[in-house]
């Protein structure tokens, strides 16, 4: 099943996407695309190809076959301008333990070659949307993993992108760090296009306007919960989305 997404700017695309390594088919010709303003959970069992699906979305590795597209621009051949509209927090997000927050933040502004006005407007503005006050000059090593993943989204917003890609960004969190980690996203899906990585199917429902799912390496499914939960009822007559989940996935 697929949901077409004509009506809106496509903003993350990816067209035959596949990956092998050796006879290992990591990916083998995923395509999907998600428009301007929506929030896409990409849902698929361990060792599925989500986050190698993700790497080559985002221009960090390259794919075997296929394309890659953000805002329109190819991520091989035109990574820079790409990933100016994209923010992405990897699984185990780029931090430096030894820096604060907020010595943080600085290192990357400058990296990418903010003004002086430029980067204290963005610190200031990422700083509220992630909660990281109360955090900002403690050392990144001894902050909770729920402040530690904050930090990690922050630095990804911090250029203002417009595409948002996140792998597991609730991953080992408990239930309060889980809650602040949604209210987050709810709030930056008012703004942006989000790809957002989950092995949590309530986050699905409780954020997500469409599920892709895949599973060894190959696109199984592209709808709206409502679509996704009739595979659970095909499966043994009920509705939860983890019984869809197993009857997509499971082993043959």
């Amino acid at each position: 099943m697929t949901i077409e997404t004509e009506s809106r700017k496509p903003m993350i695309e990816a067209i035959g996407l596949s990956k092998f390594y050796g006879p290992f088919a990591a990916a083998r010709e995923v395509t999907f695309s998600v428009g301007e303003g929506e929030l896409v959970a990409f849902l698929g069992p361990n060792g599925a190809g989500k986050s190698t699906t993700m790497k080559m979305l985002t221009g960090y590795i390259a794919p075997s076959e296929g394309l890659a597209r953000i805002a329109g621009h190819n991520m091989m051949e035109d990574r820079i301008e790409g990933s100016r509209h994209l923010g992405y927090l990897p699984e185990n997000g780029p931090l430096y333990p030894e820096m604060t927050p907020s010595g943080m933040l600085s290192f990357f502004a400058d990296a990418r070659g903010m003004s002086s006005a430029q980067k204290k407007d963005r610190i200031d503005a990422v700083v509220d949307i992630c909660d990281l006050s109360s955090v900002i000059y403690k050392p990144i090593s001894k902050l909770s993993k729920g402040f530690k993943q904050r930090v990690g989204m922050s630095q990804a917003l911090l250029h203002e992108p417009d595409v948002l890609i996140m792998d597991e960004p609730t991953a080992g969190l408990d239930p309060n760090q889980v809650r602040g980690v949604r209210k987050t996203m709810r709030r930056l899906s008012e703004t942006k296009t989000i790809l957002l990585s989950t092995h949590i199917l309530q986050e699905v429902e409780a954020m997500a306007s469409r599920v892709v799912m895949i599973n060894e390496g190959r696109l199984v499914y592209d709808g709206d919960v409502a679509g996704l939960r009739q595979h659970g009822e095909a499966e043994n007559g009920e509705n939860g989305l983890d019984d869809a989940f197993y009857a997509l996935t499971r082993e043959a």
